[in-house]
C-alpha cells in the first residue's frame, strides 16, 4: 500500500493483502508489484498521468466503450496491462 486517508481501512485492507499473499505463496504463484508510476508508465507513457488519462488509455488498448470506468476497475486492469507488458512469464505464445 502506497498511501491511505483512512487508517481503519488500511488496516483492513492490508490483513486482506497478507492473506491473498500468503494463499498465493503457498500455491507458488507468482508475485509481481508495481508501483503507481510504473503502472501509470506502462500505460500512458506519463508516470504522473491522472486518473481520467488512465481510464482512457485502458479504454482504448482494450478497445472498450467510451463510457466512464470506476476507478478502481481501471487501477487493476491498468495494473495487469503493466504487469504484462512486464513479464515474459505471463506472455502466452
Amino acid at each position: 500500500m502506497f498511501f491511505f486517508k483512512n487508517l481503519k481501512t488500511a488496516v483492513d485492507v492490508s490483513h486482506a493483502r497478507g492473506v491473498i499473499l500468503l494463499a498465493a505463496r503457498s500455491k507458488k504463484v507468482p508475485i509481481f508489484e508495481y508501483t503507481p508510476l510504473q503502472i501509470k508508465s506502462a500505460v500512458t507513457g506519463n508516470g504522473n498521468a491522472p486518473k481520467i488519462q488512465v481510464q482512457k488509455m485502458v479504454q482504448q488498448i482494450l478497445k472498450l466503450e467510451k463510457t466512464k470506468m470506476q476507478d478502481d476497475a481501471a487501477d487493476a486492469i491498468a495494473a495487469a496491462i503493466c504487469c504484462s507488458h512486464n513479464n515474459n512469464y505471463l506472455k502466452l505464445n
